[in-house]
C-alpha cells in the first residue's frame, strides 16, 4: 500500500501538469500498476486526493474507495454521493481503449474527456518504485536460476519446436505465469522465442529486435519447426514472468562447434553490454546510448549484422516491467533520458550467416552508478 501511494503521487503530478481533473485507468495493465491487481472496472485518480476504485465483478477489493458498480455510467452519480467535485477535465488512456470505450467515457464525461492518459501512466511505469525494483530483482534472480536447466532437455535430433516445448516446461514448473505482456495492439508472442540457425535473422512483422518466421503465418514470430543441426546457433528468449512484473534475458546455446565469427561476435555483444552498464547512469541520452553500440560493432567490423539482417532493429535496449516493452527506448531518435529506477532489456544481439544469432540480453536497473545486472547467469555461449 505503501508503494501504491507513490505511485498514485507521481501520477498525480502529471494530471496537475496537464491541467486536468483526474485520470480514469481502464486497461488491464495500467489497473494492476495503480491497484495491485487485475479486475473489471475502473479506477478514478483525482489530481488531489485518495482515488476511488469502481469495481464491476467482485475481486476481493475492498475498504474506503471501493464502490462496486454494474456500469461505468455510475461514476458520477457515485462522486456526487460521497461529496466529491466532478471534473472539469478527464485524462483518459488513448492509446490503450477502444473508441467505443473512449466514446462511452465520453459521454459519461460530457464535453471533459481529454487523451494523454496512456502517456502519463507509461512514463510513470518507466522509473520503478522500491516495491517494484525489489520484485524485479526476484524475478531476474529466478530467470537466472531456470536457464542453466535448459540444456538439460535438449536431445540430439530436436526440431526448435521440440525443445521450445521441452524448455517452457522448465519454466512453467519454476512457477513460470507463462502469459508476458506486450504493449501495443499488432504485437503478439507466446511464452518466448527460441531462434535456431537462419531463423534467427527471418523478417518478422513484429517489432522485435531478432523475430523469426514462426510455425504457423497467424502467428510470425519465434521458432518454425527446423531441426537443429551442428554448426547452429540457437537464441533462447524465454522471458522471465513470475510475479506480474517482467525481466528478458537471452542466452545461446551451439549445437556442437560454431564458426569462429560467431563466437567473435558474441563477444562484441559481451563488451557492449559491459561499456552500456558503465556508461548507462541517470541523464545519460538513450540515443547515446545506441550509438555507442552501434560504433563498437562498426569498429569490430560487424556492422552489417548488427541487430539483424535483411531488417535491422534500429533499437538496442527497450524498458521492461509489467510489460515487455516498456519506456525508455535505447535506439535512434530516441528523446528518452535514463532514470534512476529504471529497468532495461539490453539486447546487442549479431546474426550470422550460415550460423545463426549470437549476442547476450539481460535486464539491467539504472543506479547512480552504472547499471545493475539482475539476470547474472553465464553469459557464453553453451555448447550443446
Amino acid at each position: 500500500m505503501d508503494d501504491l501511494k507513490i505511485r498514485w503521487s507521481r501520477l498525480q503530478k502529471r494530471i496537475q501538469g496537464a491541467g486536468a481533473d483526474a485520470l480514469v485507468v481502464a486497461s488491464n495493465v495500467n489497473l494492476f500498476y495503480v491497484s495491485g491487481r487485475v479486475f473489471m472496472g475502473h479506477v478514478y485518480i483525482p489530481a488531489e486526493g485518495a482515488p476511488r476504485f469502481f469495481v464491476r465483478r467482485p475481486c476481493g477489493l475492498e475498504g474506503e474507495g471501493v464502490f462496486e458498480v454494474r456500469k461505468v455510467e455510475q461514476i458520477p452519480d457515485i462522486l456526487r454521493d460521497i461529496g466529491a467535485p466532478l471534473p472539469e477535465r478527464v485524462m483518459v488512456e488513448d492509446d490503450d481503449l477502444t473508441h467505443s470505450e473512449w466514446v462511452r467515457l465520453a459521454a459519461v464525461f460530457p464535453g471533459k474527456v481529454v487523451g494523454g492518459g496512456s502517456a502519463a501512466l507509461r512514463q510513470c511505469r518507466a522509473a520503478k518504485t522500491p516495491y517494484e525494483v525489489r520484485v524485479m530483482k526476484l524475478t531476474g534472480a529466478r530467470q537466472a536460476e531456470v536457464i542453466p536447466h535448459y540444456a538439460a532437455v535438449y536431445e540430439p535430433g530436436m526440431t526448435d519446436q521440440q525443445w521450445s516445448v521441452e524448455m517452457f516446461r522448465v519454466m512453467l514448473k519454476a512457477g513460470g505465469l507463462g502469459h508476458f505482456r506486450i504493449a501495443g495492439q499488432t504485437m503478439e508472442g507466446f511464452m518466448g522465442t527460441i531462434l535456431a540457425g537462419d531463423n534467427g535473422g527471418a523478417v518478422s512483422p513484429y517489432d522485435f529486435a531478432l523475430g523469426g518466421a514462426g510455425l504457423h503465418p497467424s502467428l510470425p514470430v519465434g521458432q518454425c519447426g527446423a531441426p537443429l543441426r551442428e554448426g547452429m546457433s540457437v537464441m533462447v528468449d524465454i522471458p522471465g514472468v513470475f510475479y506480474g512484473y517482467i525481466t528478458d534475458c537471452s542466452r545461446i546455446f551451439g549445437v556442437g562447434r560454431l564458426a569462429q565469427k560467431a563466437y567473435d561476435a558474441h563477444q562484441v555483444s559481451v563488451d557492449i553490454r559491459a561499456a552500456i552498464m558503465e556508461a548507462g547512469r541517470p541523464g545519460v541520452r538513450c540515443e547515446d546510448l545506441y550509438q555507442l553500440a552501434l560504433n563498437m560493432a562498426g569498429g569490430a567490423g560487424l556492422a552489417d549484422c548488427f541487430m539483424g539482417g535483411a531488417q535491422k532493429a534500429k533499437f538496442v535496449g527497450h524498458g521492461t516491467g509489467i510489460v515487455i516493452n516498456e519506456l525508455p527506448v535505447l535506439g535512434a531518435r530516441s528523446k528518452d533520458v535514463l532514470e534512476e529506477g529504471m529497468t532495461i532489456a539490453l539486447e546487442p544481439k549479431f546474426v550470422i550467416a550460415g550460423t545463426g544469432a549470437v549476442g547476450v540480453e539481460d535486464t539491467l536497473l539504472v543506479t547512480p552508478n552504472g547499471m545493475e545486472n539482475l539476470t547474472p547467469c553465464n553469459p557464453e555461449i553453451i555448447t550443446l
